[in-house]
Formats: structure tokens, sequence, C-alpha cells
């Protein structure tokens, strides 16, 4: 592969392709936390883009060692993702329902930093399958295409916190369940897109 404008514009697809399951969790957490200060939001949107990132060069430095065992560990994939957002978005649905009926408790849900670190497991494991993609590319242009990958997924992941925290303003309390039943939603296309396609 050569330095050219095709290597950078499929890199800048690649990122796009692979952020919108961050994206998507970013409107979630957006609609749950809709105080959320930019510094706060540049964190959340980085924390993303360093998985996005690691994701691919794991999976490359993979293809280039141990192929065979993560062959087999790509199976797994689906239900990892699946595993993480159920529980994840079950517990927000569960938190606010529970919240209704507790009508003093109105408090938006704070994004904790391990279920931050959930998340970003588990919008950008499937990116681990990028190393197969880029496994003829050199350790430099791996290096180049997985930051560009995480220059996009940042800027996606903030464009879906700022969406998300302009719709909680609007949407209140029902926030954090809509948030929930968004990241059950891509538990399952994550998981169906996995085993079937």
């Amino acid at each position: 592969m050569e330095w050219n404008f095709i290597f950078f514009l499929n890199s800048v697809l690649l990122g796009t392709g692979l952020a919108m399951d961050a994206f998507s969790v970013s409107i979630a957490n957006a609609l749950s936390e809709s105080t959320m200060k930019k510094s706060r939001m540049c964190f959340i949107a980085g924390v993303y883009a360093f998985f996005q990132f690691a994701m691919p060069m794991i999976g490359w430095i993979c293809v280039h060692t141990i192929v065979e065992y993560f062959s087999k560990f790509e199976v797994l994939i689906p239900w990892i993702a699946l595993a993480l957002l159920l529980w994840i978005g079950g517990k927000m649905i569960w938190e606010a329902i529970h919240g209704e009926e507790d009508e003093a408790a109105e408090v938006a849900t704070k994004l904790t930093f391990a279920t931050l670190l959930i998340q970003g497991v588990a919008t950008s494991i499937d990116a681990l399958s990028v190393g197969f993609t880029i496994a003829d590319y050199g350790l430099l242009m791996a290096l180049v295409a997985s930051l560009i990958i995480a220059g996009v997924t940042f800027a996606i992941c903030m464009t879906g916190l700022l969406i998300g925290k302009k719709a909680g303003d609007k949407l209140g309390a029902k926030a954090t369940l809509a948030g929930g039943l968004i990241l059950v939603g891509i538990g399952i296309e994550i998981f169906v897109k996995g085993l079937f396609f």
C-alpha cells in the first residue's frame, strides 16, 4: 500500500463506519446527562477515539503474530458486545423506570469511568477485525490509519454528544430510558450483524 489519496480516504471511511456505534452510544450518554460540560464531552469522545485507535492496532499486531488465536476469538466479538451493552442499557432502563416511581430522584444518571470504559470496549471491539483489513500495511501506515480512525471517531462522537445533550434538555426524565433502549438496540444490532453478515 502506498501513501496516497486512496489510503487517506479509506482510513476516513473506515473510521466513519466504525464510529457509528460509538456515535449512537454518545447520543444515549448525553440524553441521560444533559448538563454535561464541554470538557467532559471531550473526555468521553476521547475515550471512544482511544479504543477505536487501539483495537485496529491490536488486530494488526494479532495478524502479524498470533493470527490463528485471533481468528478463534473473533467468533466471540458479537457475544461480548451484546453482553456489555445489554448490561449497561438494561441498567439505564431499570434506573429510568425506578426513578419514575421515585419522583424525588430526578437527578440525571452520571456516566462513571468504569461504564465509559465498558462502552468503549463494546463499541470498538469489532474494530479488531480491521487488523485484517490493514494487515498489508507497515507499522507506520497502520499507526497513521488508526490515528485517522481515532480522529474521525472523536469528531463523530462529539457530534453525537451535542445532539444528545440538546435532545436530553427537551426529553427530561424520559431521556435515560431512551438512552438505555438505544444501548440495548445497538447491542442487538452488533450481535445480529456479527453472527449473520
